[in-house]
């Protein structure tokens, strides 16, 4: 009997201190709480959390995740870099525009489509665009000249002007505005619906097939425009000039005519496919590498109108300097 019980208690005290063991496990581990026993995994009391966090697995983590500090020169490099990388991208875009141009298939179709929305659909802002200009000049130099008694030279002044400088700039910053801007959202609006994407799925070119028919019809109708500024721009001016200096129609157009030579024309109508090269292209890039759905659609809209703008000035200025010099040369 006295062995029963003492085996008994022996029993009992090796069984309270296996669960003192197990608690003292339990509690370091975080598997209690004074509510009960929780899993660690459900436990959301504020001593597991500041157990986690100071870990020093943690602690290390959290060191290596800083983030970098910006500095005014990486803003700069960074963009340095993207401008680089644009130019770049536009450049290659170019070149294969260039290839495509000479090297079959063509789809003529497509060119006969933006040749009516760039040519005509731009005629009736060119034709009364051209007319004020002309009647402006006018009225601006025939009250200088009147001051010297030479109204009669008002008409060299005005042919000389708009044939070699107004006219093709003024055309070409005027398609900008209405055609370069329609490329870039009519390509973007077509990369964000996934149309490009679908061409490519089925073989065909997207710069053989939305950049070239483009930049032909640009390259075709913009020289045509040019000329139909000009002659409107004398028509205005011719009427500004029977209005407002007392001068006759037949000796404005004729002092006007032969105030030209084969040098002003040279100059006036080689320009136009330079800035209709530009214009075209940069809609054409800026539709095709549109990022940001929607949004980034408005934004190349602007980025193309402003940018092709800026590049066909500062074009001319380097075509002037380089038409100057041949004319001296070989007229």
């Amino acid at each position: 009997m006295f062995s029963d019980k003492t085996a008994c208690a022996r029993q009992i005290v090796q069984q309270a201190s296996l669960s003192h063991c197990l608690l003292d496990v339990f509690l370091t581990r975080g598997y209690a709480s004074d509510s009960g026993f929780v899993p660690q995994e459900f436990s959301e009391t504020a001593d597991e959390q500041v157990l986690v966090a100071d870990t020093p697995l943690q602690v290390a983590g959290r060191e290596d995740e800083t983030e970098p500090q910006i500095t005014v020169a990486g803003v700069l490099v960074n963009a340095l870099k993207s401008a680089v990388a644009d130019v770049q991208d536009y450049a290659m875009l170019c070149g294969r525009t260039l290839v495509t141009l000479v090297t079959p298939p063509f789809y003529l179709q497509d060119v006969v489509q933006q040749m009516d929305s760039i040519g005509a659909g731009s005629l009736p802002i060119i034709l009364l665009s051209g007319f004020f200009i002309g009647a402006v000049m006018v009225l601006q130099t025939g009250a200088q000249f009147t001051r010297f008694g030479q109204t009669s030279l008002t008409g060299d002044v005005v042919a000389i002007a708009l044939v070699r400088e107004l006219g093709p700039s003024l055309t070409g910053l005027l398609v900008t505005g209405r055609c370069a801007t329609g490329i870039a959202s009519e390509l973007g609006s077509m990369l964000v619906t996934e149309h490009v994407d679908a061409m490519r799925a089925m073989g065909t070119d997207p710069v053989r097939k939305l950049v070239a028919p483009r930049v032909i019809a640009t390259l075709l109708t913009l020289p045509l425009l040019t000329a139909m500024t000009d002659f409107m721009g004398l028509l205005g001016g011719c009427v500004a000039s029977v209005f407002s200096l007392r001068l006759t129609a037949v000796e404005f157009w004729r002092r006007a005519i032969d105030a030209l030579d084969f040098a002003d024309l040279m100059q006036g109508f080689t320009k136009p496919f330079f800035f209709a090269f530009i214009l075209a292209t940069i809609g054409c890039y800026k539709g095709l590498t549109v990022r940001g759905g929607t949004q980034g659609v408005g934004r190349a809209t602007t980025q193309a109108a402003v940018l092709s703008s800026v590049m066909i000035i500062v074009a001319d200025a380097f075509l002037t300097k380089v038409a100057l010099y041949f004319a001296d040369k070989l007229f």
